[in-house]
Formats: C-alpha cells, sequence, structure tokens
C-alpha cells in the first residue's frame, strides 16, 4: 500500500529536497507529487484526493492558508503547514483552518519526515477503527454509510441498527432475545417475528452479500465473513 503526499512549495531548492528525501526515505511507501503553484495546488485538493499535505503558506496565487481551508470541507487527510511565518497569530490561524501540525522553517528533513509518518499511521488507525466491516459488507460509524463490496446501499435505520449490532457483534450467534434488547430497546410492542421480518429486509438490501447473515436454528442469527 502506498500513501499520496502532496508537497506544496514554491522555493524550488526546498521542493525537490524534500520530495527527493521522502521518495528515498518512503521507498515502496510513499508516492509523492509537487507544484509550486497556489492555485494549482488549491484545483489538485479540490480534484483530487490525497493522504497527506505538506503546504508553504506563501505562494504565488492562492496562499497555503486557502489551500488548507478548501481541504478541511472535503476530507480530514493530515496537513502540515511548512512556513517561514513564526509568528503566533499565523500559527494560531493554522490551526484554526485545520492543519494537524505547523513546522517552522529552517526545519530538520529527518524531523518532518519522521512527523509525517506518525499523522499517516494515525490517520489509518483512524479510519480503521471508524469502519466496521465482515467479509464484503461495512458500516462507517461516522458517516453511518453501508457499503457492499465498495457500493453503498440505501437502508433504512431499524434495518442499520441491526446491521451495526451484528457487525458490532460479527461471528457471534446473538439470540432474538439479544436483538430486540439492543435494537428495539424498551418497545414492548415488538416481538420474535419483527425480527425476523426486519432480518428478511435487511438480507434483501445486502442483495450478493444477503447469505453472510446465518440463521442458527433454535437460537439466533449471526454475521459472518464466509458465504454458504
Amino acid at each position: 500500500m502506498s500513501y499520496r503526499v502532496l508537497i506544496v512549495e514554491d522555493m524550488q531548492e526546498i521542493l525537490d529536497n524534500v520530495c527527493d528525501f521522502f521518495l528515498e526515505e518512503g521507498k515502496d511507501l510513499l508516492e509523492v507529487i509537487s507544484c509550486s503553484d497556489g492555485d494549482e495546488a488549491l484545483r489538485m485538493v479540490t480534484d483530487e484526493s490525497f493522504d497527506l499535505m505538506i503546504l508553504d503558506v506563501m505562494l504565488p496565487g492562492a496562499s497555503g492558508f486557502d489551500i488548507c481551508r478548501a481541504a478541511r470541507k472535503k476530507s480530514d487527510c493530515p496537513i502540515i503547514l511548512l512556513t517561514a511565518l513564526g509568528s503566533e497569530s499565523s500559527i494560531l490561524r493554522g490551526y484554526e483552518l485545520g492543519c494537524d501540525d505547523y513546522v517552522v522553517k529552517p526545519f530538520v528533513m529527518r524531523h518532518l519526515y519522521a512527523k509525517s509518518l506518525a499523522l499517516l499511521k494515525r490517520a489509518k488507525k483512524s479510519a480503521a477503527d471508524e469502519v466496521l466491516t465482515c467479509g464484503a459488507v461495512s458500516i462507517n460509524k461516522r458517516t453511518m454509510g453501508v457499503t457492499v463490496n465498495g457500493r453503498e446501499i440505501e437502508i433504512q435505520a431499524k434495518e442499520y441498527s441491526l446491521l451495526f449490532y451484528l457487525l458490532s457483534n460479527k461471528e457471534s450467534i446473538l439470540t432474538r432475545e439479544n436483538i430486540l434488547d439492543h435494537v428495539w430497546g424498551d418497545n414492548l410492542d415488538v416481538n420474535d417475528r419483527v425480527v425476523d421480518g426486519t432480518i428478511r429486509r435487511l438480507r434483501a438490501c445486502l442483495g450478493d452479500a444477503s447469505s453472510q447473515i446465518r440463521t442458527v436454528f433454535g437460537k439466533g442469527y449471526k454475521i459472518t465473513e464466509g458465504k454458504r
């Protein structure tokens, strides 16, 4: 797996040095994309996806602050501002706009690289924690999106709650009583038949992945990685 790193810097010597160092140290790990113009960088962050951005602030065209602001509207990609602007007000502005780190020039290249790796690892772990997955089925806990084989599907609220409970306990047998307690709570107007009906509707939503929800006769249901 490689990470896409965007490096934006208008001083060519610094840009070349950072790119060369990252490519050498991050061989087979990092894909480095460089840019020296603020307006072009702004277009890139709007149209493309990156795993990490290192942005100079003072650029021809859009500033690093502008780029950071635009990037934050789109994603949680880690952002390092790399700049000669070391005043307290500039640093505070950078963090207010959503940067993850603020590095003032001159800087130590190896320190910049270490900060970049740490942010990439933290972002990867955070992304993994946000997603519940079993086989072809995934739920993003932050966006509440449900995907099957990477394709987002439409799902109603109760089916979503049931799927969330199943995925949170994947490979475990959940009795109808368990499901009633966790999905319907204190609602006394529901019974086992309501659970069975919701399971049927959930399977219909999952399409080709419907067989991952197994009926364990005499016990209940479970979601599993494999197919029947």
